[in-house]
């Protein structure tokens, strides 16, 4: 039997964040901490649609290159992992009865999947999925990363990627060492005593519990993929693992292990 894996919480960030010296060596460094997935399934902040979708499974199918306005070299980035065929249909098996799932065979890995695993996984050898967010509620998110917990004991690394915080709206110094703002301090602080706690209801309502929001989340999809992973836990309500923190651009680059 494969090795039972970890579910994760990226802060994945831009393309340019393959530039932050400091986040590529931590982020190589955990991938190199765990067991070898067999398979590699992420749900992104990029990629939003209901009902469910499953991504395509064809290394013939390009990158979605979800991202505007960067040097042409971001857009020349490869990432050919073999396509996760079985994994598609045992997700699809593991959701009978939750409602249909659909298949988008011209969609290939946005970079909230591919730049973390560019970093994570440079050789491209697992077989990876990318399934859609069929919702942004937490709760629904939550029960989707429960029925998914299965595959943790098949040896398949569950990400969720998105970043703990991401106003960009309010970022007045878009530099990658800019001092962070208050609210996004703020907002990292209050997810590290909430993580160290295991406090599921308050991260789910974080809305109206954590402070620097609406600014930390003026939009929620890039927090809302760590509900499939805390659903994907073993035990949501065990501390979770802080690996990365720190910030980017002045967002909070935190990032989670759930076991």
């Amino acid at each position: 039997m494969a090795d039972s894996l970890p579910a994760l919480f990226l802060s994945h960030g831009a393309p340019p964040l393959v530039d932050d010296e400091l986040w590529v060596r931590q982020l190589a460094a955990w991938a190199g901490e765990l067991p070898r997935p067999a398979a590699i399934l992420v749900v992104s902040a990029h990629w939003e649609s209901a009902p469910l979708t499953i991504g395509s499974t064809s290394t013939e199918t390009p990158l979605t290159y979800d991202f505007w306005g960067f040097p042409q070299r971001y857009y020349r980035t490869t990432y050919d992992a073999p396509g996760a065929v079985d994994l598609a249909a045992r997700v699809e098996s593991l959701l009978t009865g939750d409602g249909p799932v659909r298949h988008h065979p011209d969609r290939r890995l946005d970079h909230g999947a591919y730049v973390p695993l560019t970093v994570m996984y440079p050789d491209a050898d697992i077989p990876v999925l990318q399934i859609s967010m069929p919702t942004l509620d937490p709760r629904a998110l939550l029960r989707l990363g429960e029925r998914l917990r299965p595959l943790r004991d098949e040896g398949v690394l569950i990400i969720g990627s998105g970043f703990t915080t991401h106003g960009l709206p309010f970022l007045d110094d878009w530099t990658p060492n800019a001092t962070p703002p208050d609210w996004s301090v703020e907002f990292d602080m209050w997810a590290v005593e909430r993580f160290a706690a295991g406090d599921v209801d308050a991260l789910i309502d974080f809305r109206h519990r954590a402070p620097g929001m609406p600014y930390a989340h003026p939009t929620i999809e890039h927090w809302a993929p760590l509900f499939v992973a805390l659903g994907a836990a073993g035990d949501p309500s065990q501390p979770a693992r802080q690996v990365i923190d720190g910030y980017w651009m002045g967002l909070a680059k935190r990032s989670i292990e759930l076991i």
